[in-house]
């Protein structure tokens, strides 16, 4: 089918050469006369890289239980960083399932929590974790759905707003005896320790 008119008669390829500049793979329309590729449409449109190494990079990522790093790519497939880097976010934007609805709902139980991750630019680094970066991350249990956003600094005016945008209003969040989290607006806040079940 033609991407441009959406035509499936007339369809004729084009045969390659290199002299005049004519691409491998090549199609042409006979109702637009407008040529394409079968990656037209796809997460490999404009992609300068071989098909082949674009695909072994999609295995990487999709099989890697830890994920791989735009430089592990670039070793791997023998490309530069910055091929690696512009085609790992081409390959995530496309894994991103875009539903960014409430998380939970119906009694279901989402695990929240913050994490202190690397160092601040411009921080001196100091014996406690004010020059780290906070990170709060949402899990939810029975999907495995996980949303992560980096904060200033964690107190309950700062995750409050990202609990309401992201909860729904029957989620049972879960999370440490932490003090931010105790007495947030509108949400039923069950609180666990590592080594404790919640209760159904």
């Amino acid at each position: 089918m033609c991407p441009h008119c959406g035509s499936l008669d007339r369809l004729t390829k084009v045969k390659a050469n290199v002299e005049k500049r004519i691409r491998v793979g090549l199609w042409r329309c006979g109702e637009c006369k407008k040529q394409f590729r079968a990656t037209v449409g796809t997460v490999f449109e404009h992609i300068r890289l071989p098909l082949h190494k674009a695909l072994q990079a999609v295995y990487l990522m999709t099989s890697s239980k830890k994920g791989v790093s735009a430089h592990q790519l670039h070793r791997t497939l023998e490309i530069t960083y910055k091929s690696a880097w512009f085609l790992t976010h081409r390959i995530r934007e496309a894994m991103r399932s875009g539903n960014l609805g409430p998380m939970g709902g119906d009694n279901g139980i989402v695990e929240v929590d913050e994490t202190y991750i690397g160092v601040k630019k411009g921080t001196v680094k100091r014996s406690a974790c004010h020059h780290k970066m906070v990170v709060l991350s949402l899990v939810d249990r029975a999907t495995g759905e996980a949303r992560s956003s980096v904060i200033t600094c964690p107190t309950r005016s700062e995750v409050e707003p990202i609990l309401n945008a992201n909860l729904s209003r029957e989620t049972r969040p879960v999370t440490d005896e932490a003090a931010l989290y105790k007495g947030i607006v509108g949400k039923c806040l069950t609180y666990a320790r590592p080594d404790q079940q919640p209760e159904a």
